[in-house]
């Protein structure tokens, strides 16, 4: 687990790579490296740019000799200095000669290389970068199925000139290709061939010499720069992209700032901000939308539900990610029905790619629709954004995909016309499940068999209930009253139905969910948090719920985990199956804190802040659900990614709920009521963002206070 960013020499992050590897991120581009700066073949490490791996070697050797990698320096996301040094000279002790090399992403990457001779003798060198690419699909590096190297791959063409090395490939109609380019100088020469640049150079006695490449990636024969900047400005009346400095310079302008007595806690925040900040990517089409990715490095694109709530979650740091991607997934809304891939009409993505080979992982197109859940959350969050302050224009524009989203729910999510939305997938291609638990056996009962499909899951008809209840809202401010008792009954008829077949009385608790013959999946697992996060659960009912996700049969001492210790497929070092996932951790502890359980949910909140600071400041997206009796420290998923979207905005929705932070712009109403353990404070969070204005809330144990 690499270290968080922070702004003052610190250490390069790992940004979930590999434990010893190095990773750059802007955008979808992303880089995978050795802590010298070298990408080695063979492996996961590359230049990744739309999904796809431009680059899969990269290395550097001066003299026939690779340098020593000494400690890299990155104080950006999209940057990083790896520094080296070379072996002694002969006869000497030390190392005369440092290596930087100065890396930047953006529209590809660019370095400049810099050669700094500490000795009192000029140094003629031979500066070589060997190159190589293999143009592999995300999913074929990230499983390991990749080539080893370039020899052998299909439709791979390398071309030569002066100055650079041009790799392309061909699948099918797809075309993408990578210039390499190496600066030429005057007091220097450069040879290029089909596998190398190589300067022959003199760095002067205590001075230095220094040259740049460049890797520009192409689409279709375009250049990705020539690309963007066509569809940034289609009429030359637009200005241009902002580069990823711009974008993060104003970011951590816009961005709350938490200030915290507690250093660590204040480290947490300020992690996730970062963190929030480098996963942000831009629709080349429409330069001012940003949609938040999943999480890096394997994510780096927009997921229906990952996307939708932790836009959700950021709502206080910025609503217009939640815009962009609302946006964003009208814009890719479901319009007819294709098997292959799950689509259908009204529904909200599962997935979107963006690599020449991503039609054959997702049923032959680039995006794949297979989620029960994304398409209520949609309703949800638009429901929410206007509670927020989106002006009623902007819901105007988005309202008939809610009513689309809506349709969907009724007529293909509810397939038996039982009431429930049920997921089954349609093609042995897809994904057997299909709501956020979607790992292949995340789904059983307490005796450890698995569920069959069509599964009613709990946490969906409980999205489904809060959508039912946005649409009635909406009815009502449109003076729409038999619209808005139509949903409003919609809602109250399945809360009736759902606590009745639901609950297992005799257990006191939720199932997880009913299988295809209408069974209850017995099951105590975490899902249940989200149903009193959206208010299905009877109030009778709740306190049961309360006490058995905060028992030590749920409850690890550093979070909930997702499923009981008592349940038979239990196993903490799973994916779904025991593990602690903090996104879900959040949502449960916003549940307990709907209903009252302020107290339960002050435990949750601090387990995972607790977490959070021993794993340097960065939540993962999961880490074992282990006892804290058994280990004092949370253990690592080893393939965890981070930073991951929802991970990394959990804080922010864990800290609005012990703040009870709740606006409500249309009836020109904020309701605050802060409930921090004391050992927190004092708090102040500057600039929450609500309706276009900038609030702060200052915490003290003896009141609180708010402004703006």
């Amino acid at each position: 687990m690499g270290q968080a960013w922070t702004f003052d020499g610190a250490p390069a992050t790992t940004m979930g790579a590999p434990s010893g590897l190095v990773t750059l991120l802007e955008g979808t581009t992303f880089c995978i490296c050795e802590t010298s700066g070298d990408l080695r073949p063979g492996g996961a490490q590359g230049l990744f740019v739309r999904d796809t791996r431009l680059i899969s070697r990269l290395e550097l050797s001066i003299n026939g000799h690779v340098p020593e990698p000494l400690a890299p320096q990155s104080h950006e996301p999209f940057a990083c200095t790896f520094l080296s040094r070379m072996p002694p000279m002969p006869g000497l002790a030390d190392s005369t000669m440092l290596v930087a090399r100065r890396r930047l992403l953006n529209d590809g990457m660019h370095e400049e290389i810099t050669l700094r001779n500490m000795s009192t003798e000029p140094l003629p060198v031979s500066l070589r970068i060997g190159i190589g690419g293999d143009f592999a699909d995300v999913f074929e590096v990230k499983e390991g199925r990749a080539h080893s190297d370039s020899a052998g791959v299909e439709g791979l063409t390398v071309d030569v000139d002066d100055d650079s090395i041009k790799l392309s490939r061909q699948v099918g109609s797809a075309l993408r290709g990578a210039r390499i380019t190496g600066a030429r100088h005057s007091d220097a020469e450069l040879e290029v061939s089909a596998s190398q640049l190589t300067w022959h150079a003199v760095v002067p006695a205590h001075g230095a010499w220094s040259t740049s490449l460049q890797v520009t990636p192409s689409l279709n024969g375009r250049d990705l720069v020539e690309f963007r900047a066509a569809h940034a400005h289609p009429n030359g009346d637009r200005p241009d992209l902002a580069g990823p400095e711009q974008r993060l310079a104003d970011w951590r302008r816009q961005t709350p700032l938490v200030r915290a007595s507690d250093v660590r806690l204040a480290s947490v925040f300020a992690a996730s901000t970062e963190d929030l900040g480098s996963l942000r990517i831009f629709d080349p089409e429409h330069s001012d939308r940003a949609v938040i990715a999943a999480g890096a490095p394997w994510f780096m694109t927009i997921f229906g539900r990952d996307s939708l709530l932790t836009s959700w979650m950021v709502l206080p740091l910025d609503p217009s990610l939640a815009l962009g991607t609302m946006r964003t997934l009208a814009s890719l809304q479901g319009s007819k029905v294709t098997p292959a891939t799950e689509e259908e009409p009204g529904k909200i993505l599962h997935e979107m790619r963006f690599g020449m080979q991503a039609s054959l992982w997702l049923g032959g197109s680039s995006v794949y629709y297979g989620t029960v859940d994304a398409t209520p959350l949609f309703v949800m969050l638009l429901g929410e954004l206007r509670r927020w302050g989106l002006e009623r224009r902007v819901v105007d524009e988005l309202l008939p995909h809610a009513d689309r989203a809506l349709d969907w729910i009724v007529n293909y999510g509810d397939k038996d016309g039982d009431g429930f939305v049920e997921y089954g997938r349609s093609t042995e291609l897809g994904l057997a499940n299909q709501g956020w638990k979607d790992s292949f056996d995340g789904i059983n009962f307490a005796d450890g068999t698995m569920a069959e499909p069509p599964i009613a899951l709990a946490e969906v008809q409980g999205y489904v209930y809060a959508a039912y209840l946005a649409k009635s809202h909406f009815c009502i401010e449109r003076e729409d009253a038999d619209g808005a008792d139509y949903w409003a009954h919609k809602a109250q008829v399945l809360k009736d139905d759902f606590n009745r077949a639901f609950w297992i009385g005799d257990k006191g608790y939720f199932a997880l969910g009913l299988d295809g013959e209408k069974r209850q999946i017995d099951s105590l697992a975490s899902n249940m948090g989200h149903c009193l996060w959206t208010g299905i659960v009877d109030a009778g009912k709740a306190a049961s719920v309360a006490r058995h996700l905060t028992s030590e049969d749920m409850f690890s001492g550093f979070g909930i985990r997702t499923l009981a210790a008592s349940n038979c497929a239990y196993n903490p070092m799973s994916y779904h199956n025991g593990s602690i996932w903090p996104h879900d951790n959040a949502i449960c502890t916003a549940g307990l804190m709907r209903y009252g359980f302020v107290k339960e949910a002050q435990q949750v909140f601090g387990g995972i802040l607790e977490a959070a600071e021993r794993f340097g400041g960065r939540l993962p997206e999961l880490f074992c659900g282990f006892d804290r009796g058994e280990f004092a420290e949370p253990v690592s998923y080893p393939t965890s990614c981070s930073p991951q979207a929802w991970a990394s905005a959990a804080p922010f929705h864990l800290l609005r709920t012990l703040l009870r932070f709740d606006p409500s712009v249309p009836v020109g109403k904020l309701w605050c009521d802060p409930a921090i353990p004391a050992r927190f404070l004092p708090l102040r969070i500057d600039s929450l963002h609500v309706a276009g204005a900038r609030v702060s809330v200052d915490v003290r144990e003896d009141g609180w206070s708010l402004d703006g």
